[in-house]
Formats: structure tokens, C-alpha cells, sequence
């Protein structure tokens, strides 16, 4: 894919553009115009997860609904397998989206994203079953899911990366922790839905049509994302990028964005790792652990995560401020300490099987996965230098989603059914922890500090 050099985007109706600064010199932000970019990435965020949530939540009757009858777990294991695909293929798309980001613009390629991830979705729940076209009913969602896991390639880093680099240096945590406030609230979006629908619905009208309801959703929320995207302007680190080049970005290789940040790499794969496992374990798996493995009522269990994931949002912005004030490497480590000691109580606890116990659990894990989610998205964006920024970023963060995070709930399936050992998730999220912890013992703290390569920024009024 090649793009014609593109300058930064023009400046909006309302708000002006950003000026770029000298190297050194302190850029002003405007709290507007900020709001807007939080807005928009949060946005774009929640829509991405509001699909992965409704997937996982739905598994059980997507199994039915797209392979053959016959065991249940393998149907399971086989729509998981559609679901770990998507993310086979997110390097790829990191490799696309990430590197076009550093060259045209970060606000063109959100809005390429966005407009992948609702058509995928969408698509989704226009496919035939397979009882009414066989093969190609599994075909198609595989396509499908590959789409999504292309665009979703370029979400992450770039919403992260846009938020960055907009917001003041001493609140960078803050602004940043509502890049997972809208994936919370996607995943509420879509777990609320189906438990709505679960409650309703019989099982036949849930198979026939009302499973097919959250994607086609993703059409008109993609269309509302898509306007708020485009209206947005680029981020002064990278206006101030192109004013350093005079002409277009220069085109950055990608091997220097691999092999020129490989240290800064490596951590970001590790703390990626314990992010996405541990947010996949709670957020994706368990939904189906309570119900396939541990037989649990599946409107209890999605209530449950439902409210897990409440009580995650509420504590999210005040876990990113405190990021801004003590750090992200003492958050981030508090909470791989927390997976290391606790997940194997806390899975004790939802595997007793009361309605108290589940959700304390739950809880549990869902507090500690907060330590992750409200700092990420500030801690991420200031491994790497601005040039590179989005392209090293997508490439480190789509690699380690692609090989741990995605494929989390078809590897702690499988080594349930060849082992027999229920405790494998707690285990699995033990040594995400080991891994997070020596990728933050080696970061360098970034909380208050300019991000590399791009000047301070500070609040404007």
C-alpha cells in the first residue's frame, strides 16, 4: 500500500490548528480542542472492543450458529479459533497502518481504521448460517474476522499515540486512562446487549436473528466515530515533525523501526503481554469459563462481568490521575505483584461457584487489571521518539496481542481440556505477571516528562 506525501491536516472550521513549536520550546495545548481528541480515540476504541466483547460473550451460540453440531466444546474451540485469526493478522496491519501514521498523519489512518472495523463488524451479521450455506458460513466469518483484525492493526497505537501527543505532560495519565474507558464501556455496550438479549430471547429466536443484532449495530456507530474523526486536526508533536521536514514526512524504514528501537521494543511487547493476557483472561474468556467449564447460569455470569466492569470504569480516570502523580512504573508493578499473589485465590473464589464468591473474585481481578488499563495508554506512546512513534508502537503492540493476548482464550481452553486442571487460567495469568514485571523493572519512568522527541507540553488555558 503506498500513499502521495501528505502534509499535516488543514485546520478546522472552529478550532485552530495547532502551531508547531521549536524543539524545546513548550507547546500550549487547548483544552477544547484536547477533549475532542480524547473524544474521538475513546470513541473509535469503544466501538473495536464492543465487537471483541459481543464475540466472546456470544461464543457459545456463534459455535452453533456458524459450524457443525456435534461437541460442543469443539465448536467453542473453533469459534475461538476465529477469534485468535483476527489477531494473527494484526501484525500485518500494524506493519500497514503504523508506519503510513508516521509518514501522512495519524488522523488520516484513525480514520481509515474506523471505517474498516464498522464495515468487518457489520458484515458479520449478514452472514448466512451454516445450516443455510454450509462451509462457507465459516468462510466468510473467518474474512470477516480478518478484516477486523487488519484495521485493528493500526486502533490501538494510533488512538494511544493521538491522545499522547496532544495532552499536557502532567496529565498525559488522566487523558489517557479514557482510551480504556471506552474500551470498558464498549465491552459493557456489548455484554449488556447480550445478556438483554439472553433474558428475552428464546433460544431459538437468539439463534435464528437476535445474535445478529450487536454487529449489524457497528454500522451506524461507525458512521458517528468516522465524523468525529475527521473533524479533528493533527497532533502538534506531528505538525511539528512536518515543519522540522519543510516538505513531506520522509518515509522511515521499517527495519529502522524494528532493529533502531529493538530495546524499546522488547519492553513494550512485555508489558503488552501482561495487559492483554490478564484483560483478555477477565473480559473474554471468563464469560465462557463460567459457563462452559464451571456450568454457571449464563445470565448470572454475564451480570457479573457486566458489573466488574462498572465498577472498573468508575475507578479508571482516578487510577489514571494517580499515574500522573506517583508514576506508571509503581501502578504498573502493583499490579503484575497483585496477578502474581492473588490469581489463584481469586479463581478459588469464582470457582466455589456462589453468586458472592464469583463476584468478589471477579472484583478482585478486575481491580488489579485497572493498574494496567489506566496506564498503558500513556506508557506505551513514550517508549519511542515521535518519528517512530505510531509504526514502532503498532508493530510492538500487535506482535505481543497477536501471540499472547488474542490467543488467551483458545491456549487456556485447550490446556484445560488436555490437562483437565481448572486452575489453568490463574496459572496463565501467574506468568503473564512474571514477564510484566521485568519489562517494567527495566522501563524508564515517564510520568510529568516530555514524550522522546517532541517538546514539553503544557496545560493552556
Amino acid at each position: 500500500m503506498s500513499a502521495a506525501p501528505v502534509a499535516a491536516a488543514p485546520p478546522s472550521r472552529t478550532t485552530p490548528a495547532p502551531v508547531p513549536r521549536a524543539a524545546g520550546t513548550p507547546t500550549a495545548t487547548d483544552p477544547a480542542l484536547v477533549r475532542r481528541a480524547v473524544k474521538a480515540a475513546a470513541l473509535g476504541n469503544a466501538m473495536e472492543w464492543f465487537d471483541f466483547g459481543v464475540y466472546s460473550y456470544i461464543a457459545v451460540t456463534l459455535g452453533k450458529v456458524f459450524f457443525p453440531s456435534g461437541n460442543p466444546t469443539a465448536q467453542l474451540l473453533s469459534t475461538f479459533g476465529a477469534f485468535a485469526a483476527a489477531f494473527l493478522v494484526r501484525p500485518l496491519g500494524g506493519m500497514v497502518f503504523g508506519p503510513l501514521g508516521d509518514r501522512v498523519g495519524r488522523q488520516k489512518v484513525l480514520a481509515v481504521t474506523m471505517i474498516m472495523m464498522a464495515a468487518g463488524t457489520f458484515a458479520i451479521g449478514l452472514i448466512p448460517s451454516y445450516a443455510t450455506i454450509g462451509v462457507w458460513a465459516p468462510v466468510l466469518l473467518l474474512a470477516a474476522r480478518l478484516v477486523q483484525g487488519f484495521s485493528t492493526g493500526g486502533e490501538y497505537a494510533g488512538a494511544s499515540t493521538f491522545i499522547a501527543e496532544y495532552a499536557p505532560d502532567r496529565r498525559r495519565g488522566f487523558l489517557g486512562s479514557w482510551l480504556e474507558f471506552g474500551t470498558l464501556a464498549g465491552y459493557i455496550g456489548g455484554a449488556g446487549l447480550v445478556t438483554l438479549m439472553t433474558a428475552l430471547l428464546s433460544d431459538g429466536d437468539l439463534m435464528s436473528w437476535g445474535w445478529r443484532i450487536p454487529f449489524l449495530i457497528a454500522g451506524p456507530m461507525g458512521i458517528v466515530g468516522l465524523y468525529l474523526r475527521m473533524r479533528l486536526e493533527e497532533t502538534p508533536a506531528f505538525a511539528a515533525e512536518v515543519a522540522k521536514a519543510e516538505t513531506a514526512r520522509p518515509k522511515v524504514p521499517l527495519r529502522e523501526m524494528v532493529t533502531g528501537q529493538w530495546r524499546a521494543l522488547l519492553l513494550c511487547v512485555g508489558l503488552v503481554l501482561v495487559f492483554n493476557v490478564t484483560d483478555y483472561m477477565l473480559l473474554s474468556y471468563m464469560p465462557s469459563y463460567l459457563t462452559s467449564e464451571l456450568e454457571y447460569d449464563e445470565t448470572h455470569g454475564l451480570l457479573v462481568v457486566l458489573g466488574v466492569m462498572a465498577l472498573m470504569m468508575v475507578v479508571q480516570p482516578f487510577a489514571g490521575a494517580l499515574t500522573d502523580r506517583i508514576g506508571r512504573r509503581p501502578v504498573i508493578a502493583a499490579g503484575c505483584a497483585g496477578f502474581l499473589l492473588l490469581s489463584v485465590p481469586a479463581l478459588l473464589l469464582i470457582r466455589e461457584g456462589s453468586l458472592l464468591a464469583v463476584a468478589l473474585g471477579m472484583g478482585a481481578l478486575g481491580m488489579l487489571l485497572v493498574c494496567f488499563t489506566a496506564s498503558m495508554p500513556s506508557a506505551l506512546p513514550a517508549l519511542f521518539p515521535t518519528r517512530v512513534r505510531y509504526g514502532s508502537l503498532s508493530i510492538g503492540f500487535n506482535v505481543s496481542v497477536s501471540l499472547f493476548g488474542g490467543t488467551t482464550p483458545l491456549v487456556v481452553t485447550a490446556l484445560i481440556g488436555a490437562t483437565g486442571d481448572m486452575m489453568m487460567p490463574a496459572y496463565y495469568m501467574m506468568a503473564a505477571a512474571v514477564v510484566g514485571g521485568v519489562a517494567v523493572w527495566f522501563m524508564t519512568e515517564s510520568a510529568g516528562r516530555p514524550l522522546p522527541g517532541s517538546a514539553p507540553a503544557v496545560e493552556g488555558r
